[in-house]
């Protein structure tokens, strides 16, 4: 199983897909308790929900799961959110705070799970970053996640519908920002918050160098507007997905058009 799936396009758009993948190595597998096996912090389908929505759009997506290790943390081990609840790199709770492990993974073993995942995810995303900017003078990278909306151990509340993080507006330039959030705010039936519970994980701050032609944005998705339940067995919902695919395909299409205008734009 290769830890990573690359589909290259010429468009400036990069979608990274982080967590959408479902592979366990057998004897990681076997380590993990009946809940960790479960795999319910998955963003379930969210690979086909933006499928085909940007034609020549660049995909690159990890395959295996975020129990595994996290693509989506600092490699180091530093906390996204300090002080509150949240997900280490190989996470030792699920999203609920609940044990995940029967055998919890040895420091020696994040290690090795680091470099056989982590590391040639994010080698393969710099370098088609790179690639893009080279040919276009500038990259977006557009981060695809979900997440239930009522999770009480990592937030009060129910979670927006749109879930816009820029890490307060330092990993783009303000008028991508700007797009996208005015394009949540338009769509009927949705509700939408930027840089608020989710400011962007690591990848979107690791990337985002809008002075170097490098900008990222992170869109979080409550998965109740394109799954049926919130649960097992986290089915797809076709009327859902389609109504929800016309305004990703919206955003994602005005940023690409937009692109050519901010090369230079920090």
């Amino acid at each position: 199983m290769t830890p990573v799936e690359i589909h290259r396009g010429d468009s400036p758009i990069v979608l990274g897909l982080p967590h959408t993948g479902t592979y366990v190595p057998e004897d990681i597998k076997a380590r993990l308790n009946a809940r960790g096996q479960g795999l319910d912090d998955t963003d379930w389908h969210i690979h086909t929900l933006y499928d085909g929505l940007l034609p020549g759009a660049t995909t690159v997506r990890a395959t295996f799961h975020r129990y595994v290790i996290d693509a989506n943390r600092d490699p180091s081990g530093v906390s996204l959110y300090p002080g509150q609840n949240t997900t280490g790199l190989v996470p030792l709770t699920d999203f609920d705070g609940q044990d995940i492990w029967d055998t919890p993974p040895t420091d020696a073993e994040v290690e090795a799970r680091r470099q056989a995942f982590h590391a040639p995810y994010h080698a393969a995303l710099q370098a088609e970053l790179e690639r893009v900017r080279d040919r276009n003078g500038i990259a977006i990278l557009y981060d695809c996640h979900s997440i239930r909306s009522h999770i009480p151990f990592l937030f009060d509340g129910t979670l927006p519908d749109f879930n816009i993080g820029t890490n307060l507006g330092t990993t783009c330039a303000a008028q991508i920002e700007a797009a996208v959030q005015s394009l949540c705010q338009m769509a009927d039936g949705y509700s939408t918050v930027t840089n608020g519970r989710f400011k962007g994980g690591w990848t979107t701050r690791h990337y985002g160098r809008p002075a170097e032609g490098l900008h990222a944005i992170q869109m979080e998705l409550a998965q109740s507007t394109y799954l049926t339940d919130e649960a097992a067995p986290w089915t797809y919902d076709t009327e859902k997905s389609a109504r929800l695919r016309g305004h990703l395909k919206t955003i994602l299409t005005t940023l690409a058009d937009m692109a050519p205008d901010l090369k230079g734009t920090s």
